[in-house]
């Protein structure tokens, strides 16, 4: 895999980790391991910097995704991003996190904005979806304001930690993403 850097301007980075990054990214997690349980099922299991190693590398050896994306602001790790590609149905979905403090400044939109650009142009994919749960208001504000169709709802459509979440399906087509950029 190709990395990924991308200077999004006003101290906004998205960038490939490396496995080096492990212990950064650990630190992140479990500095903000309340706030990731009820959305994240890989929660529970990242109990080390090995299993984040563990994470960045599996990813980097992925042909077709472009997961463990740092989202970086001012040089310091804010979240992760990252795209999984369906190269049958040439279609991205794009997931992502941020920790305390980072949220509520547009970084995530702006990352996604550049992910659904590289989607499109350079992958040449045909859709991206996003899937957030139904009671994750700002995942599902993200989506709106990327101008993204909700297109429907899949029970029970993500296991967490102690249960399941509905999941609200969003989704946007090349030529939609186009005229609106």
């Amino acid at each position: 895999m190709n990395p990924i850097r991308w200077d999004l301007g006003e101290g906004l980075v998205v960038r490939t980790l490396v496995p080096d990054e492990d212990v950064e990214l650990f630190e992140l997690i479990d500095a903000n391991r309340d706030r990731l349980r009820p959305w994240m099922i890989w929660e529970p299991t990242t109990r080390t910097p090995a299993d984040a190693r563990d994470f960045i590398q599996r990813s980097l050896a992925s042909e077709a995704d472009r997961e463990a994306n740092g989202i970086w602001v001012d040089g310091r790790l804010a979240g992760s991003i990252g795209l999984s590609v369906d190269l049958y149905a040439n279609s991205g979905e794009i997931g992502y996190w941020l920790g305390t403090g980072y949220e509520g400044r547009g970084l995530v939109t702006r990352a996604c904005a550049r992910f659904f650009d590289f989607g499109f142009d350079e992958l040449g994919l045909h859709r991206m979806e996003l899937c957030a749960a139904v009671q994750n208001d700002r995942s599902r504000a993200v989506a709106l304001r990327l101008g993204m169709t909700e297109e429907g709802l899949a029970r029970h459509g993500s296991r967490v930690h102690d249960g399941y979440l509905d999941l609200v399906l969003y989704g946007i087509l090349e030529d939609e993403w186009r005229a609106r950029r």
